[in-house]
């Protein structure tokens, strides 16, 4: 069996909190993240805003992420092993139909590429208030450092334009409140993926 789970949500929302959190708990889980599939900064466009078009769709190889979920479905025992995940016992053997396989796909534009919609058994969203949002991402430290503006002038104004087109492509979201503690964020979800795993038993 096997089970594809999205974590998507704002910029500094708590996605890789949870996703790292649920990775440990859940049987035989792998992970990929959008973030990795983000095109080098000289391929990166400067949009009519003045700022490099980080928060949009085209500054991420999709294909290529598209490509390692289609890896992930063809061969999960392969793909967990060559991403280091240890799998338990029925999952490894003869019987690894039998056995369950979960891929998280986190990331913050999962639900805005429509390749990547009909692939998901459950569908989280987290989202936090604009203030917060900016605090958090105000403390956090990137590769490419953000060029001040960067917030006000194109990560937020990205988010909101993404949100309504997500909205519009998926209506099987489930919404999880950011500003609740991690544990309740998590056993939230835990509870909904487990159910989601005796429904489909």
């Amino acid at each position: 069996m096997k089970i594809i789970i999205g974590i998507g949500g704002v910029t500094n929302g708590g996605k890789t909190t949870l996703t790292n959190k649920l990775l440990k708990t859940l049987p035989n889980c792998c992970v990929v993240h959008q973030d990795d599939f983000f095109k080098k900064p000289d391929q990166i466009e400067v949009g009519e805003d003045g700022f490099r078009q980080w928060d949009v769709i085209t500054a991420l190889d999709m294909e290529a992420m598209v490509n390692t979920v289609k890896g992930w479905q063809e061969n999960p025992v392969k793909f967990a092993r060559s991403h280091g995940v240890s799998l338990s016992p029925e999952a490894e053997g003869a019987d690894s139909e039998k056995g369950i396989h979960i891929l998280l796909i986190e990331g913050f534009l999962i639900y805005n590429y429509l390749p990547l919609i009909d692939v998901y058994d459950k569908c989280f969203y987290i989202s936090i208030p604009y203030e917060e949002c900016k605090r958090r991402r105000s403390t956090r430290t990137y590769t490419v450092p953000d060029p001040p503006d960067l917030f006000d002038g194109h990560v937020w104004p990205m988010y909101l334009k993404h949100r309504k087109e997500m909205e519009n492509n998926c209506d099987r979201i489930q919404y999880l409140d950011g500003m609740t503690s991690k544990d309740e964020i998590y056993s939230k979800v835990y509870e909904s993926i487990q159910n989601c795993l005796l429904n489909n038993l």
